[in-house]
């Protein structure tokens, strides 16, 4: 028998705060200014001020996770924000890109498309009470590919290198691995739906006893 999905009022050792300012929180505000400014470095052709600016924005996303778990303090903004942040750098990082290596644009195609699916999948499981499941092995492989794809790409950039075969290897691993990461969350989600409707059929008939009654 499927179990009933965990909803945040079954949950007692995964409150989630209703507090905005806090520390993650604002971590992840940082993530996403910080856009602006490697878009701005990197249409300049200033790659390495560019990259450091990514990369003070990883720190950042690790530091939000570690001290959202480690102190508590996950809130209710925090399950949008942080996913948003993310997505929003991917996407400006992979469009960035596409200006110096235009063959990104597929890859860039399913990160889209494997982010718009999964916020919509998301906001509709939020929608009916349901604590968003965390972040899978697969879908953490799949950015960390996507970083280290776009790294090496970079870096060829500043050395002015030049091997498409690389790069081109490195990017289909990735769509690849997107793709995957992509159907493991869809199972999932399809799991988790067909819990809410069980839910929802149990309360229908818990209604429609008790009215007969």
């Amino acid at each position: 028998m499927s179990k009933e999905p965990k909803t945040q009022n079954k949950e007692p050792n995964t409150q989630i705060s209703n507090k905005t300012f806090t520390i993650p929180n604002i971590l992840s505000f940082i993530r996403i200014i910080l856009i602006t400014p490697f878009v701005v470095l990197f249409l300049d052709k200033d790659y390495v001020a560019s990259v450091i600016v990514i990369a003070i924005s990883g720190i950042t996303d690790f530091v939000d996770g570690y001290i959202a778990r480690r102190f508590h303090q996950e809130s209710e903004l925090g399950k949008i924000l942080d996913p948003l942040a993310d997505k929003l750098t991917l996407i400006a990082v992979g469009v960035c890109l596409i200006f110096i290596e235009p063959f990104v644009l597929p890859m860039m195609i399913i990160l889209v498309i494997k982010d718009l699916m999964m916020l919509i999948g998301g906001s509709y499981i939020v929608r009916n009470g349901v604590i968003p499941p965390k972040s899978k092995w697969y879908g953490k492989v799949g950015t960390f590919m996507f970083y280290i794809t776009v790294g090496v790409i970079i870096l060829f950039e500043i050395i002015g290198y030049q091997n498409q075969l690389i790069s081109l290897i490195l990017l289909g691993v990735t769509s690849a691995m997107m793709i995957f990461s992509l159907v493991m969350y869809a199972r999932m989600f399809l799991q988790i739906n067909a819990q809410i409707k069980e839910r929802e059929e149990k309360k229908a008939v818990t209604a429609q006893v008790t009215n007969d009654q």
